[in-house]
């Protein structure tokens, strides 16, 4: 008989099964066993001397607990731990958030005659959240265009030619569809071929090019025709939808989930690193 457990007991502990110690991450989602509440972390701070984790929902709303034991982690009981401390870093160039090699000690380069354009205020700045060191270094400027109705004849003002080209990226560019029947008449304009290349993804907005794991939901909300589709998002989000800031807020939400290429689909990094080869390479 052993004596070394005799006395007071923590019975609220758990059992003596050794569960995985997983340091807590941001955009981590969890589910806290005793509430059954489910989002992902996005905040974790120290108070009181103990460290709180916040979880936010796919409605937007967030609650707080105390890391330790009751949380699953893909369905798997973990034992939450504080984050894990941040790693010297590494000797030589570090990583942008596109994935390239950092320029170290370049400034940026004097704007080329060569412009990338997007469709809206939206897709510029997620393109410059990811690719902005690396066009700085190449000089290529991000310009939204606020729709494609009229690309033809901005194309055409432009006057695309050798070391004046033009990389156009275009959402939901599938075939058959309005963009299609636009990118192609730009296309057989003069001076466009070899001097202006259009590309783009098969979403509706570059929102859903947002990799729905990052945002903690399982896949984007299907958006019923004839309602607006950003305002249709917001509301099954849980979020307010009402005005263009409330959109603006919202937006700005999704965009902070983006932290490097990784948290973006495919189908859109293959397009920008297509248009900048484009335009930087001779």
């Amino acid at each position: 008989m052993s004596y070394q457990n005799w006395g007071p007991q923590d019975l609220s502990a758990p059992a003596k099964t050794q569960l995985p110690e997983v340091p807590v991450e941001r955009g981590m989602v969890l589910e806290e066993v005793q509430s059954g509440w489910v989002g992902a972390v996005t905040r974790v701070e120290k108070s009181g001397g103990m460290h709180v984790v916040s979880l936010e929902d796919r409605r937007g709303k967030s609650r707080s607990f105390r890391l330790g034991f009751g949380f699953l982690l893909e369905g798997q009981p973990i034992r939450l731990m504080p984050p894990a401390p941040k790693a010297a870093p590494a000797a030589g160039p570090g990583r942008t958030a596109s994935g390239s090699v950092r320029v170290a000690g370049q400034r940026a380069q004097v704007a080329k005659a060569s412009r990338i354009w997007v469709e809206g205020k939206h897709d510029a700045e997620l393109v410059e959240k990811v690719w902005g060191d690396d066009l700085r270094v190449e000089g290529i400027v991000v310009e939204p265009l606020h729709g494609i109705d009229d690309l033809a004849a901005a194309v055409a003002e432009f006057r695309p030619g050798p070391g004046r080209r033009l990389g156009v990226l275009v959402d939901h560019l599938v075939p058959d569809s309005k963009e299609s029947r636009i990118a192609d008449a730009v296309m057989a304009s003069p001076g466009a071929a070899g001097n202006v290349l259009i590309v783009g993804h098969p979403y509706v907005d570059v929102w859903q090019a947002i990799r729905p794991a990052v945002l903690g939901i399982e896949r984007w909300p299907v958006i019923p025709r004839g309602v607006d589709w950003k305002t249709g998002i917001l509301t099954a989000f849980g979020w307010p939808h009402s005005t263009k800031e409330d959109i603006g807020l919202g937006w700005q939400k999704l965009l902070g989930a983006v932290r490097s290429y990784a948290d973006l689909e495919a189908s859109l990094l293959g397009r920008v690193e297509e248009v900048i080869d484009f335009l930087t390479v001779p």
